[in-house]
């Protein structure tokens, strides 16, 4: 059996072995590379390559249908049958799972469920790397310092299950984080990207961004904690947003524990959160933020579940033009709340109208204001209004009259993502941004800046 090594060979060795009343088996093989760099140079480098292997063993009984999942990394042929028997094991052994339903058949085969998995290396660097090289010699030359990583990775899954599907999908993922420093470590600024192949990331671009924002904290300014007009950019949207969706199961919602849950029973869903003509969806298939068009869930949970593997997902709007229009529901959730089937999906776009950049939105802005740079350490205080503290990082400037005057202190800051959605002033353009929170979770987002007239921030902060 150790010639059995392709990963479509695996998952229907795998099928093979089977003994219990249904089996699903998704093979995720990884290849990733990585740049790392600090003082304008570049520090180190590698490829990684590797394998998972997931079983999910379903049993019926008198009572219902029981689930046992395993999963173990570096699997080889030979390690198959007891990874088998050991998820058939756990399925006997368990009680019914509240979320069985029958697993997922009827869905057209992949095309290219037999062809080897896709694999990322150094190659994908192959006109970045020049390109940061330049970057560092202009950092060099202006008196600034750059440090950061570079990272792309690529996971060819194969779901197979015993109703027949065979579904592949390869998922690239890259994420690039760049710090600027002055020398003496007294100003620091940041810039992420987030790409599928790096062909659309700028070095020169980003260097330049960075030094302007390190120009602008040659000033410093102390001001007090209160509410300030606020630029919130997209990776800081984002962040607050994704927040959101992760906190928006309807199972939740119709129990009354959330944000959603409407006061005396049900869910908002129909009514407003915005004024502005807010729409935030989801798309497999949205341009430069492609992600998997059906469910794979390698466990579950309040937002997944094993027994949906390869249900296919569909474009799906969270909140139209302000109203809240979906809550996101498994086959057995949305079976308990009388709601649509609406699965999470891996992107997150965010959409207002707006047509002006962040840039413009400054030049825009009349008396005082404070721009934004990122948020991080971002947590939940309280459930009931989504209310979440956290603190600003890597620059908050101050803007006068359309200009930025210079940097001032940090913040801690509290808000609410839905109430900020209600106060928002004015959405700017759409644009594909990388979370500074959330980026080792999820990064396909596209986000405008917001203009929050009076966002909290809540005390100061001694962070960077």
């Amino acid at each position: 059996m150790s010639r059995v090594s392709k990963p479509y060979e695996i998952v229907e060795r795998a099928l093979e072995l089977s003994t219990t009343d249904g089996l699903v088996v998704i093979a995720d093989e990884h290849s990733s590379a990585n740049l790392r760099w600090a003082g304008n140079a570049l520090t180190t480098n590698g490829v990684t390559r590797g394998r998972t292997l997931t079983v999910i063993a379903t049993v019926d009984g008198a009572e219902g249908t029981a689930s046992g999942v395993v999963s173990r990394s570096a699997v080889t042929a030979d390690d198959l049958e007891p990874l088998v028997r050991a998820a058939e094991a756990a399925a006997r052994g368990a009680g019914p799972a509240e979320d069985a339903q029958p697993l997922v058949s009827g869905v057209p085969s992949s095309p290219d469920f037999t062809d080897a998995p896709a694999e990322t290396g150094s190659e994908v660097f192959a006109d970045f790397a020049p390109a940061l090289g330049d970057a560092f010699a202009r950092a060099r030359s202006g008196g600034r310092e750059l440090y950061g990583f570079a990272n792309h990775e690529l996971t060819s899954t194969y779901l197979g299950t015993s109703t027949g599907l065979r579904l592949r999908h390869d998922q690239p993922t890259g994420t690039l984080e760049l710090n600027a420093k002055s020398p003496d470590r007294t100003r620091s600024a940041w810039a992420g990207r987030s790409t599928r192949d790096f062909k659309d990331v700028d070095p020169a671009a980003l260097d330049a961004e960075l030094a302007q924002r390190l120009r602008w904290a040659e000033r410093r300014i102390d001001l007090p904690a209160g509410r300030y007009e606020t630029l919130l950019p997209p990776t800081a949207v984002a962040d607050l947003l994704i927040y959101q969706l992760w906190s928006s199961t309807a199972r939740d919602a119709v129990e009354g524990r959330t944000v959603f849950s409407k006061p005396g029973g049900g869910t908002r869903l129909g009514e407003t959160l915005a004024p502005l003509p807010l729409t935030l969806r989801s798309d497999p298939h949205a341009p430069g933020l492609e992600s998997a068009p059906f469910v794979i869930a390698h466990s579950s949970g309040d937002s997944g579940s094993v027994f949906d593997n390869g249900l296919p997902l569909a474009p799906t709007d969270w909140v139209r033009e302000g109203k809240l229009e979906r809550l996101t529901t498994t086959r057995h959730t949305a079976a308990l709340t009388g709601l649509p089937v609406a699965p999470a999906i891996d992107n997150l776009v965010l959409d207002g109208g707006g047509e002006r950049s962040l840039e413009e939105m400054v030049a825009a802005t009349t008396g005082r204001a404070l721009l934004l740079t990122c948020l991080w350490y971002i947590r939940e205080v309280d459930p009931a209004t989504l209310l979440l503290t956290g603190l600003t990082r890597d620059g908050v400037y101050l803007v006068e009259d359309g200009e930025v005057v210079g940097e001032v202190n940090n913040f801690r800051f509290n808000e609410s993502p839905v109430d900020l959605l209600s106060r928002a002033s004015e959405a700017g353009r759409t644009e594909k941004t990388l979370p500074r929170e959330w980026g080792d979770w999820f990064t396909r987002a596209a986000m405008p800046a917001l203009r929050i007239p009076d966002f909290n921030m809540s005390s100061v902060s001694q962070g960077v």
